[in-house]
């Protein structure tokens, strides 16, 4: 992988002016993850509908420096799948030459990914098309007003999931989507966070350069539907994977392996729930053992996925 001084030189595929909020984690995911295609690889991208479309293709202006399409919330992979496959036929026919390299790219995010899209995506990664899948997960439906998706942590507020004597916040636990579809047994798939920008490079590196499918699930922080001030992103992220509330891992060919958190750095569940207003009344005295149930169910996902690496 090229050094950061060297990244900090490639070519930028989603350049500035576009209209994502100040701290947004999906453009800071996309920039990492573009950055694995190579300066001088030709990349087609597509995007379902949400925060990232429709702040980067405002009409008649576009904060692409590559081609792009826009799909509709369910059907990203669908489109870039067909676009793979019309890109193969092309060079069948030898109207495009065989030497000619172009990679395939769909973005979506939680909303468009875990819960509308699941389908598109499932139908694309079974038929082994050759792209890449990158969810940008900010856990919530954050373009349309901050509802649940089923990537919203449990007793998280949302939009959807409201706070007062009747619920905690979201009832259910959050969906483990990398895990599912890691059982496709496509060639590569891996879970990273902006806030770990080597080891989301490296696996970008790894997807773009795996032959069939591939697939990211990045954490990427919403300032507005998180409830916190957009300068703190990368270190929310941060906390997330210090927490073990979001663990870096990959299974490539079916192998499992995980980047484990150092015990120095080690942290509880409460530092990266207490920076979050969305986790505000956890901190009530009456919601203390939700908290330590948050815990328990981090440290047993944790321990599921690292026994998995084993």
């Amino acid at each position: 992988m090229a050094n950061i001084k060297q990244l900090s030189e490639t070519r930028e595929r989603l350049v500035g002016g576009h209209r994502l909020c100040g701290g947004c984690g999906a453009s800071v995911a996309v920039r990492q993850v573009l950055l694995g295609a190579g300066a001088d690889t030709e990349v087609v991208v597509g995007s379902a509908t949400g925060c990232l479309e429709v702040s980067t293709t405002a009409l008649p202006y576009s904060s692409w420096d590559t081609s792009f399409i826009h799909n509709a919330f369910e059907n990203a992979a669908a489109t870039i799948s067909g676009v793979e496959a019309a890109y193969k036929g092309l060079k069948a026919a030898g109207k495009i030459a065989q030497d000619k390299i172009i990679k395939f790219v769909a973005f979506g995010g939680d909303g468009g990914t875990y819960d509308i899209g699941l389908q598109s995506l499932s139908g694309a990664l079974e038929r082994g098309h050759d792209f890449v899948y990158v969810c940008y997960d900010n856990n919530a439906y954050m373009n349309t007003g901050i509802q649940r998706s089923s990537a919203t942590p449990h007793y998280s507020w949302a939009t959807t999931a409201e706070v007062g004597a009747a619920l905690p916040g979201k009832p259910q636990r959050r969906k483990d989507l990398t895990s599912i579809v890691a059982a496709h047994h496509i060639p590569y798939v891996a879970q990273a966070s902006i806030g770990n920008w080597k080891d989301l490079v490296e696996k970008s590196e790894k997807a773009f350069n795996t032959p069939g499918p591939a697939f990211l699930n990045v954490l990427a922080p919403c300032p507005r539907g998180w409830r916190y001030t957009g300068e703190m992103t990368i270190e929310v992220a941060r906390l997330a994977f210090k927490t073990k509330f979001w663990p870096l891992y990959e299974v490539a060919d079916g192998v499992w392996s995980m980047k484990e958190v150092r015990e120095k750095d080690l942290l509880p569940i409460e530092e990266f729930l207490r920076v979050q207003g969305r986790f505000k009344h956890l901190f009530e005295p009456e919601n203390e053992h939700l908290r330590a149930l948050l815990q328990a169910e981090v440290d047993e996902y944790y321990d599921y996925i690292r026994e998995r690496c084993r």
